[in-house]
């Protein structure tokens, strides 16, 4: 048998190399813990004063216009009927009353 030597860089090769390899990769951003995006879909709906459609968890439907909103609830008018408070763990999805409700519920 013939004795083989391992060939291996120093560890002051690989410290050398190593910052090159990456100096020029950025990080990743962490993305933001709060994106506003249901804020601003409320906002668009109450200044539109849109028709909206509230499909809550147990089937019921309420129509009518988001009038305000807050962390845990929305309040929605509706004409013949008395204004509602939601909470919003209550509420399945919301949809504009002129779209066409998809099929799968």
């Amino acid at each position: 048998m013939v004795n083989r030597k391992l060939i291996r860089p120093s560890l002051s090769e690989l410290k050398e190399q190593a910052p090159n390899k990456y100096a020029n990769a950025q990080r990743k951003r962490v993305p933001p813990e709060q994106t506003f995006a249901e804020n601003y879909y409320y906002l668009k709906q109450m200044s539109s004063r849109n028709p909206m459609v509230v499909k809550l968890i147990d089937g019921e439907e309420i129509h009518g216009v988001i009038e305000w909103y807050d962390k845990h609830c929305i309040k929605v008018n509706r004409t013949s009927e008395p204004n509602l408070l939601i909470p919003k763990h209550n509420i399945k999805y919301i949809y504009k009353e002129n779209e066409v409700k998809g099929e799968n519920d």
